[in-house]
């Protein structure tokens, strides 16, 4: 009998069994970045993790960008894993192999310590119905439609990664590689999960509400669309009053009315898209500047830098004294390779 997912997590001297789904039209780095980030851990004194690729159709099945993968064996519902996989591409959403992927995820959800999603691989997830009620991400590009046909989602757009229970999923293909390193710190320790982002050249770590691009979210938005205008006034007047009534006046709509019609075009409430772009605004202060904190707290319009830094770190995780030290941009010549 499988273990019950609610027993303690394995460990670096246990092995850990993983899948990882594959289909025709999968995204090959989707696929591949997470795999090797895990397989890297051993190396580092990290667990062994025992993956395996199965496929939902044949064995051999071909990426959105050509390369040909075989998968060592067939989806399977009785199998057991301890960590299951869902990438994203184009393929997973096709009907078929998206009412197969979901059937897998939910039959191992029930046996399975965690459940993880990377990039469009959410789709899978919530067709099966474990996203319903969770903190949700996916690509940027892709949350106002997930959100779209998975109402009852709770959308945390641009997040490179979210966990919410056994539940995790991720952002754009380089995002699943952020969330494999956590994955390995879970299972063993910061150290290991640090040298394998060394040996694989990544960040050393990236918080996983770190968001996957500095642009505003309005550019998730159809060009045109009547509320761009808006969203782009908000951005470039963060110190002004920008509560929900106040934008519903200047969109010359009622304030409900607004507030519906902005959640399900922007993917999230006016008041947390208040909250984005002013965390986004300061997030590059702290990255390109030395500027106090409080200065930033109030030149982004938060009312004390207090209440910045309870939002900043409930939306990245760490306060912004720590981002500051991990983002912040070296200055000229630091960095570069000496000669002589």
């Amino acid at each position: 009998m499988p273990p019950a997912r609610s027993q303690t997590p394995s460990h670096a001297d246990r092995p850990i069994t993983v899948a990882v789904l594959g289909f025709d039209g999968v995204n090959a780095l989707d696929l591949v970045g997470p795999l090797e980030t895990l397989s890297e851990a051993r190396a580092h004194g990290g667990p062994d993790y025992r993956i395996d690729i199965v496929a939902l159709s044949g064995l051999e099945f071909r990426s959105e960008s050509g390369v040909i993968f075989r998968a060592g064996g067939k989806a399977s519902l009785n199998a057991y894993y301890d960590t299951i996989i869902v990438p994203g591409g184009a393929g997973l959403r096709e009907p078929r192999n998206l009412d197969a992927a979901a059937a897998w995820c939910r039959k191992h959800s029930q046996t399975a310590r965690r459940v993880v999603s990377v990039c469009t691989g959410a789709y899978a997830l919530a067709a099966a119905g474990l996203l319903d009620g969770r903190r949700v991400t996916t690509h940027w590009r892709f949350m106002t439609d997930l959100v779209r046909l998975h109402p009852a989602i709770r959308p945390e757009p641009g997040a490179l990664f979210v966990k919410d229970g056994p539940i995790y999923t991720s952002g754009g293909i380089t995002a699943g590689m952020d969330l494999a390193l956590a994955l390995i710190e879970e299972d063993c320790t910061s150290r290991t999960a640090l040298a394998v982002a060394r040996e694989l050249v990544m960040f050393l770590k990236r918080p996983g509400g770190q968001t996957q691009f500095s642009e505003p979210l309005a550019m998730q938005m159809r060009a045109g669309d009547r509320l761009a205008d808006l969203v782009v006034e908000m951005r470039s007047a963060l110190k002004s009053d920008l509560r929900a009534e106040v934008l519903a006046a200047k969109a010359g709509m009622s304030p409900r009315h607004f507030s519906r019609v902005f959640t399900r075009k922007i993917g999230e409430t006016p008041a947390r898209h208040v909250e984005s772009l002013r965390i986004a605004a300061a997030r590059e202060r702290l990255e390109s500047s030395d500027d106090m904190i409080a200065t930033i707290a109030t030149d982004v319009g938060f009312a004390s830098d207090d209440a910045f830094a309870r939002a900043f770190e409930r939306r990245l995780g760490v306060r912004p004294e720590a981002y500051r030290q991990r983002f912040k941009l070296c200055p000229p010549n630091v960095g570069k390779v000496l000669k002589g």
